[in-house]
């Protein structure tokens, strides 16, 4: 068993896709999963698991009861650790919360990459890692030419952002 990390694509953040952390974590314990802890509210679950069969089995669960799919993308701690080591930005990032980690479940779609890469985002900033995509964004993710472009389809199956000082605090 693995300490795992669940990020849950899109939910509270408006009244439509709503899910308590209280229920979130009931419902996880009734999967089998162990020393389930939330942060946030944005769906960040911290457990103790399979990688293998979770994020099916979690996805599955979620949609059968709160009423909505819900993608999720798994990293394991370590996985987790390497996305802070790795810090492309952390040098210029001096805001933690206008640094964005794209999560993806797998490396991303090289062609697609490769036509973000050629592009200039300034004054944003861009790199990739593995199966992470990371943006600075000095003047926030409202009204960012990169942001857009990273949400948009075709880089991979899903994504889910989290700001650099949310990865910080799912270690601590």
């Amino acid at each position: 068993m693995a300490r795992l990390v669940a990020l849950l694509r899109g939910i509270n953040l408006g009244a439509k896709r709503r899910v308590p952390m209280a229920d979130l974590r009931a419902l996880m314990g009734e999967l089998g999963y162990e020393d389930v802890r939330t942060v946030l509210q944005s769906g960040n679950v911290l457990f103790v698991g399979a990688k293998g069969t979770a994020q099916t089995k979690l996805e599955a669960a979620i949609a059968d009861r709160f009423g909505f799919e819900v993608d999720v993308v798994l990293r394991t701690v370590e996985e987790l650790e390497a996305v802070v080591a790795h810090d492309p930005f952390g040098d210029v990032a001096d805001d933690l919360k206008r640094y964005f980690v794209v999560f993806l479940p797998g490396k991303p779609d090289a062609a697609r990459l490769a036509e973000l890469e050629a592009e200039d985002w300034s004054p944003d900033r861009f790199g990739a890692h593995g199966s992470e995509l990371y943006a600075w964004c000095p003047d926030g993710m409202q009204g960012s030419r990169l942001m857009k472009a990273l949400g948009k389809p075709g880089i991979a199956a899903t994504a889910t952002f989290r700001n650099m000082s949310t990865v910080r605090k799912l270690l601590e």
